[in-house]
């Protein structure tokens, strides 16, 4: 059994700042990429960004230069800074793990999602 579990969301006014964590756990034995995703209300879930094993990071183009993607893998941890947040980024964020089991399977996991309200 693996889980995520997310941390860090909330209220926070436009311009401020939010650090969302996610750490899993369980039946691991590696951790290949990680992920950030959102969904706003009546949109489809978005990626945000993404960040490998050797944590090569992307952004989706609107968050570059304001999001940063980082992991620590000792932790099985991945985690997303938030800066200069805009009232369109205000959505449910969600983590994903590619995980490797170890009963040598591997699973695309998600957390349970973690609310983001940016305020004008």
């Amino acid at each position: 059994q693996v889980q995520l579990v997310e941390s860090g969301g909330g209220l926070v006014q436009a311009g401020g700042s939010l650090r969302l964590s996610c750490a899993a756990s369980g039946s691991i034995f590696s951790i290949k990429a990680m992920g950030w995703y959102r969904q706003a209300p009546g949109k489809q879930r978005e990626l945000v960004a993404t960040i490998t094993s050797g944590s090569n990071a992307n952004y989706t183009d609107s968050v570059k230069g304001r999001f940063t993607i980082s992991r620590d893998n000792a932790k099985n941890t991945v985690y997303l800074q938030m800066n200069s947040l805009k009232p369109e980024d205000t959505a449910v964020y969600y983590c994903n793990a590619d995980i490797r089991t170890t009963n040598w399977g591997r699973y695309d996991y998600w957390g349970q999602g973690t609310q983001v309200t940016v305020s004008l």
